[in-house]
């Protein structure tokens, strides 16, 4: 007698995840071919929120960037601008004064932290836990309430500005950050005790959609997902710029200790790591930032660099974002194309989602930390 599987007819269905799935963290659409609950293909849709920044950017002057930079990333608004006014100040050669310099590093790590909290919150949430998404968009209320005393804004800043900043930050508001250091540390252990080392957490995302370190190279991976593969690079350290180089802080990776080096355990768990990174950087710049100008007195207003190109790439919270930027010698720039982290991470997914469950994909997805305002620009 055959075995009754031998018996059964079975067909693969066609399945569309998206573009409005709350696993998707945004407008993505992912059209799954599945056999029963098994994934054996991925193929994911983008271009629902295009809104042609790389264009409009050759329309509206170097300074009119800005604000745009705020919308590929929206939960990385700060990173965005800072890697952007580089760009244009070093094809003008023009220097950021120390105390600017210090702020933005400032804003940029209280962003990093504001960023992680809103992964590992959603993470959470994907797999099925609601309450460390209510605890992180606690903390990140704080990061706002900062960034608002700031520049007024709570999610799209607009506060870098081509020569160093929008403002100063007062000593009220620099209080205030060291307030949020004290306030948020201890937490961090809440978290690992809460969700990190959870038997049930562990056993969603050890040893599930592991990115071995040569396909994460291949792939063109950076930032966290890189680093959870077992490499240490990592912008700040290995091409620095700003004050980087003179501050100390480790570069996590991961080491597969509750499954396989590049799964979604350590790429979840490496976002944790660096968050106490970020409050070492923090705390040192606190201590360091020196009394003066905060934006460079000699930065023309009518901003023209001269005729030139330029590529420069920082460590956003979700890897290397990078600016090629082509002035022709006029007031607009003739062309800027961005390198989106989000889009190469976004492209190793079907190569790590062959013969997995339907389940784990939504844990797959998540630990990619993928924001669609990037990847579509």
């Amino acid at each position: 007698m055959k075995p009754i599987a031998q018996d059964l007819h079975t067909e693969e269905m066609l399945i569309s995840m998206g573009p409005q799935h709350p696993s998707t963290h945004g407008v993505l659409r992912l059209e799954l071919t599945t056999d029963g609950e098994v994934v054996r293909n991925v193929r994911p849709f983008i271009g629902y929120l295009h809104r042609c920044f790389e264009k409009h950017a050759e329309k509206v002057g170097f300074t009119g960037v800005i604000p745009y930079t705020d919308r590929m990333d929206y939960l990385a608004a700060m990173n965005n601008n800072h890697g952007y006014v580089i760009t244009v100040e070093k094809l003008l050669g023009l220097e950021v004064p120390e105390r600017g310099e210090y702020i933005r590093v400032i804003m940029a790590e209280l962003q990093r932290i504001a960023s992680h909290l809103a992964a590992f919150g959603t993470f959470a949430n994907d797999l099925g836990a609601v309450t460390p998404l209510l605890y992180a968009f606690r903390e990140r209320e704080k990061i706002m309430d900062i960034f608002e005393m700031a520049c007024g804004a709570r999610l799209t800043y607009n506060y870098y500005r081509i020569g160093g900043l929008s403002g100063d930050l007062t000593p009220e508001m620099l209080a205030a950050v060291r307030s949020f250091l004290d306030y948020f540390e201890p937490k961090l252990k809440e978290y690992d005790d809460l969700l990190s080392y959870n038997k049930i957490f562990i056993e969603r995302t050890a040893g599930v959609g592991v990115i071995p370190l040569a396909m994460a190279a291949n792939y063109g991976i950076t930032g966290p997902n890189l680093r959870a593969s077992g490499t240490s690079w990592d912008i700040r350290r290995n091409d620095p710029y700003s004050i980087y180089d003179r501050l100390e802080f480790d570069i996590p990776t991961g080491r597969g200790l509750k499954g396989e080096v590049g799964d979604c355990w350590d790429r979840y768990m490496v976002r944790m790591w660096e968050m106490r990174e970020c409050v070492r950087i923090l705390r040192q710049c606190l201590a360091q930032i020196p009394e003066g100008e905060y934006i460079n007195p000699k930065t023309p207003k009518a901003i023209r660099p001269p005729k030139g190109e330029v590529y420069v790439r920082v460590e956003n919270p979700r890897g290397e974002l990078g600016y090629y930027l082509v002035s022709d010698g006029k007031p607009n720039l003739y062309r800027l194309k961005v390198r989106s982290p989000c889009f190469t991470q976004l492209g190793v997914l079907p190569a790590i989602t062959d013969g997995v469950m339907l389940a784990d994909l939504v844990a797959i997805v998540g630990s990619l930390d993928i924001v669609l305002g990037e990847v579509d620009r």
